[in-house]
């Protein structure tokens, strides 16, 4: 509490009021040397207040308090109304399916809400600067379960909306992260959608038959590291929940599986998920982070889940695990399978240890491609002519052109988007002995070219599938992995991104 503050209901509260907007301090004539009155004045100026007193009758300081009381309470009314706005955005949010929602607020300007659908930022509505700031400190102190006490606009701040009467039906959580900018402040909220109920399988989330039993092969190693790989937003935290889960139902519950999120972002049943514990700087949020997987590790864990590899000193834990009798499961932020073993070595793990296949079981890299709407794809053959010579010659020379597809205008079946989801391409390397041998020799080369003869395929290679089978845009899969006729010039799987 600020020493400016003056607990309710106590005798100072009828001797004196402090304004702090005008730094005046108004005392009752009659306390003017009341030992409370002095001794609170005294703490004010130590401070550093540079306080303006004023002797004044007791009504006055009744007065004043009667009003603060009612300004307070317009605060109520106005912070209980942007609550009920704030839940009618997350209504439409996810009835729009959206990833995120971003609140733009502008000193200069307005406050703009922007929604993420498809992995596109498309502008919702638009409101005066005040609102914007009302509306973000609503959703921050009085709606965020995990969070600070109080919402800073000039300060980064995370939080989390958990409470069911604050969510919509369907969600499991809302994920709170806040930043300044030149002339205002942005929210970003991740909406953390309830998919619990659907297949464990990964097929359904864009993997095809063939990964699958290269994620069996993964499952089935007692020990050793798995670690999936893509930039923000690629479905990595929903392959991780799927595989998780499926380890729980195939095994019948009878292995132990832990995860150290931070925070956790999905439920999944009958598995132990532990919260990093809440830190305000991101060293002490590194502590936590170490401070937890330590703890799992004491736990008796057959299954160990780490929400992300973000320092030296987590990788390394992550590492020790996978060596000490369990099998691990994380995400890494990195460009391709292979360039997951840099990353891993920029963190500071040997590369030696990175090249045993006894360590390191499986290395994943995916993006999220969009889904045509079925009911408005336009044939590509029939639609070529709108491109420009290059990109239709580019584009001609890696794909079927007698079954792809290019996005539509628009129908009702996709709210005129053209888009009907999302679909996952992914690379995998599940590593042995000849692959890492090349690999700790330093030749990326030969183990790439052995990695394909042994029928590895590329991010481009599956997008490639994809959009021969009409289900995703040639253009739009560029945007994600890069041009289609890399796929034919470079040996790196997944250097195009």
């Amino acid at each position: 509490m600020a020493v400016h503050a003056v607990k309710p209901g106590s005798d100072l509260e009828k001797m004196a009021y402090f304004d702090e907007d005008s730094g005046t301090l108004y005392v009752s004539k009659t306390h003017a040397f009341d030992p409370n009155v002095r001794s609170y004045t005294s703490l004010l100026r130590n401070e550093g207040i540079n306080l303006n007193i004023q002797n004044v009758a007791m009504e006055v300081i009744q007065t004043l308090r009667t009003n603060q009381v009612r300004e307070t309470r317009t605060d109520v009314i106005e912070a209980s109304e942007m609550q009920r706005t704030a839940s009618e955005l997350f209504k439409m949010a996810f009835k729009r399916r959206a990833s995120d929602i971003h609140i733009r607020v502008s000193s200069k300007g307005d406050t703009r809400i922007l929604f993420r659908i498809h992995n596109d930022l498309e502008q919702i509505a638009e409101h005066p600067y005040s609102w914007g700031k009302l509306l973000c400190s609503a959703i921050y102190t009085a709606m965020s379960d995990i969070s600070a006490a109080t919402y800073e606009e000039n300060a980064r701040q995370d939080g989390r909306i958990s409470a069911k009467k604050n969510l919509v039906p369907g969600l499991d959580g809302i994920r709170i992260a806040t930043t300044p900018q030149v002339d205002g402040t942005v929210m970003v909220l991740r909406l953390l959608y309830n998919d619990a109920d659907k297949s464990t399988d990964i097929c359904s989330l864009g993997y095809d038959q063939a990964q699958k039993e290269e994620f069996a092969l993964m499952k089935r190693r007692p020990t050793g590291i798995n670690i999936i790989a893509g930039p923000t937003g690629s479905g990595k935290s929903t392959t991780l929940q799927r595989t998780l889960l499926s380890i729980h139902q195939e095994c019948r519950g009878t292995k132990h599986i832990i995860t150290v999120e931070d925070p956790p972002e999905y439920p999944m049943p009958g598995i132990v998920q532990t919260p990093v514990a809440d830190a305000t700087t991101e060293a002490e949020r590194s502590a936590a982070f170490q401070a937890a997987i330590k703890a799992t590790m004491r736990l008796d864990p057959n299954v160990i889940m780490i929400g992300e590899m973000r320092d030296t000193p987590s990788v390394r834990l992550a590492i020790q695990a996978a060596m000490t009798g369990h099998q691990v499961w994380s995400t890494v932020h990195a460009n391709s399978a292979f360039a997951v073993i840099d990353r891993m070595v920029d963190l500071g793990i040997p590369l030696n240890m990175m090249a045993d296949p006894s360590i390191v079981t499986g290395l994943i890299c995916q993006r999220l491609l969009k889904v045509l709407c079925p009911h408005c794809k336009k044939p590509f053959a029939e639609h070529a002519g709108r491109y420009s010579a290059g990109d239709r010659d580019r584009i001609m020379s890696s794909i079927d052109v007698e079954t792809a597809h290019v996005i539509g205008d628009g129908c009702d079946r996709c709210q005129n988007t053209g888009i009907a989801g999302r679909t996952v391409v992914a690379e995998i390397v599940v590593p042995d002995q000849v692959l890492m041998a090349h690999v700790r020799k330093g030749d990326r080369d030969k183990a790439i070219a052995y990695w394909r003869e042994s029928g590895g395929r590329s991010m481009l290679d599956l997008a490639i599938v994809k959009i021969n089978a009409g289900l995703v845009d040639p253009f739009q899969a560029e945007d994600e992995v890069g041009p289609l006729n890399f796929v034919l010039q470079d040996a790196s799987p997944g250097s195009a991104t």
